[in-house]
């Protein structure tokens, strides 16, 4: 984990990196992808979704959650996922809902830069480090 300086354009500009994000996706879904089988079973996406972390604490600290609350939840959100009902997910779907999650999540930053604690793998850690390759080249370029 690492603490970044984060906002909505940084975000934006890593969905629309098309080599950088799409890029992120199909490594994450290959990882996901534990029988390699080219689909997302709820098992396999479950863990993903597990690492939002959303429910389970409460301003970072861990709190209980009621399992049948917790099973809901992830069973929603992965139906969220299966855009066309048939049980599992391909990498379209999982491509165009994480690429719709991560516009919902520059729409609320906004462009004041906001501080957050991140997971190295996470795609907002890859949007935070494309960022900051972009502006080393960039300086490089100019010196």
């Amino acid at each position: 984990m690492s603490v970044e300086l984060l906002d909505g354009a940084i975000i934006l500009g890593f969905i629309e990196d098309d080599e950088a994000f799409n890029g992120s996706v199909e490594d994450r879904f290959s990882h996901l992808d534990t029988n390699q089988d080219g689909l997302l079973s709820y098992s396999e996406m479950l863990k993903e979704l597990q690492c939002f972390r959303m429910i389970e604490t409460h301003f970072g600290i861990d709190v209980k959650t009621d399992p049948g609350v917790l099973s809901h939840i992830y069973n929603s959100l992965f139906l969220q996922f299966d855009h066309d009902s048939n049980g599992t997910v391909d990498l379209e779907e999982f491509k165009a809902e994480t690429k719709q999650m991560m516009v919902a999540m520059a729409d609320n930053l906004g462009f004041l830069p906001v501080q957050m604690i991140l997971d190295q793998d996470s795609f907002l850690k890859k949007a935070v480090d494309r960022e900051l390759t972009k502006l080393q080249s960039h300086d490089h370029m100019s010196a």
